[in-house]
């Protein structure tokens, strides 16, 4: 790590020296790596560091390798700087606190509090009816906190798999009835009358839990922006229930969310309203979704009956 890099850790920490730990995770097509410093002088023992450093050549899975993605990419990651810098969430909807942040040509570096030392050490490749709850509440506070905010700094439309900014997926689409009615589905849930901010990469894996599985934290805000809060709901449900799963628990776990989210906004707003729009716009954020899993990986698991019958309810309303 640089020098550079270094004084300012120690200068936002107030620590009088640190030692790089493990490597956490490779930041996707290699844009650089997250890992631990541990600190010696401060009250905190450790930091995690997301230090970003742009490729010459970048690596992707799928390989969509272009000027467009390296372009959202790093945009990406001002937009997440911005997030960190400018927003604040609270106890329901827990995000690490940003110490420091800042570039330096082709690196980034954000500083933020290690969330393991706070109690959200564990992380889950498969969870149980509370850990979903856990996420679905946190979804639902996040939502209900930034309802009717502006996403100044960030997305003005949240996630990353949004219509405006995948024209090569879209292209590259079989499903031609879908291909035609994606600028249909996506004004659709552009022009909701309730926006919020939305996570924009909810997943499983971007959750961070306590021991009892009961108390979570999210992470990786790359793809904050406005929108519907339906697409984070969809995307988390679909990161960890398959098929069978979703069919038999959605209707349940919908009527948790909105549960909380009812609990969680302010009384002025018309629940009664925002409750009927956001359950209609549900399959549509699922189909959605579809759309840019069918043009950037056919094969991928995700693409399973529960998402072709919410697709085809979807296509057979806009005919209407």
């Amino acid at each position: 790590m640089k020098q550079e890099h270094q004084d300012l850790i120690l200068q936002a920490c107030g620590a009088s020296s640190l030692r790089v730990g493990a490597k956490i995770q490779t930041l996707w097509s290699g844009y650089g790596e997250i890992v631990r410093l541990h600190l010696e002088g401060c009250e905190r023992p450790s930091v995690v560091v997301k230090h970003v450093k742009f490729p010459e050549e970048a690596e992707h899975p799928g390989g969509w390798n272009t000027d467009r993605s390296h372009t959202r990419k790093v945009r990406s990651y001002q937009v997440e700087t911005h997030w960190y810098q400018n927003y604040s969430t609270n106890q329901s909807c827990r995000a690490p606190a940003c110490l420091a942040a800042c570039s330096y040509g082709d690196e980034m570096l954000i500083v933020l509090e290690d969330l393991d030392v706070a109690g959200y050490d564990q992380r889950r490749a498969s969870v149980k009816d509370r850990e979903i709850k856990a996420c679905l509440s946190w979804l639902a506070h996040f939502h209900a906190l930034f309802l009717g905010v502006a996403p100044e700094g960030l997305w003005p439309v949240g996630t990353y798999w949004h219509l405006e900014t995948r024209p090569d997926e879209l292209e590259a689409m079989d499903h031609a009835e879908l291909k035609a009615a994606a600028g249909d589905i996506d004004k659709i849930l552009n022009e909701c009358r309730f926006k919020t901010v939305v996570h924009g990469d909810a997943k499983l894996a971007n959750f961070c839990f306590s021991q009892s599985g009961r108390d979570v934290a999210a992470v990786d805000f790359q793809y904050v922006g406005g929108g519907c809060g339906m697409k984070d709901v969809v995307y988390f449900l679909g990161s960890c229930m398959e098929e069978r799963e979703c069919e038999k628990r959605v209707p349940g776990l919908l009527d948790y969310y909105f549960t909380e989210l009812n609990q969680s906004v302010k009384k002025d707003v018309d629940f009664a309203a925002l409750e009927k729009e956001w359950r209609e716009m549900f399959a549509f954020a699922w189909t959605d979704f579809h759309r840019f899993l069918l043009g950037w990986m056919p094969g991928h698991w995700k693409i399973n009956r529960y998402s072709k019958q919410l697709t085809k309810e979807v296509l057979r309303k806009l005919k209407l």
